[in-house]
């Protein structure tokens, strides 16, 4: 495989994350971003004290951002960082 096709690979599997990730975002009510994932998630709860080195957070039902697993809905994750986590709660959509 050359570079190019390897680049093509990418653009390909980048381009239907994006269209996933439109297809999906409509379902969830908070974005959280760490210095190495994106996740969308329905409950984000920090587990970590104030005090603590490092921030973490329990997400519950969740996708994440990442191109090479199969699957990236998560009925749970922990995220934990020494450097931040983004929570941003999503407006919600008026029908």
């Amino acid at each position: 495989m050359s570079n190019e096709d390897l680049e093509r690979y990418e653009a390909e599997i980048e381009l239907a994350l994006y269209t996933e990730y439109r297809d999906v975002i409509s379902m969830f009510r908070f974005v959280v971003e760490t210095e190495r994932r994106f996740y969308l998630a329905n409950k984000v709860e920090r587990i970590s004290a104030p005090s603590d080195p490092f921030i973490e957070y329990r997400l519950s039902d969740c996708w994440v951002w990442d191109m090479y697993r199969k699957s990236r809905f998560l009925a749970e994750v922990t995220v934990a960082s020494t450097r931040g986590i983004t929570v941003e709660e999503l407006p919600t959509l008026e029908l």
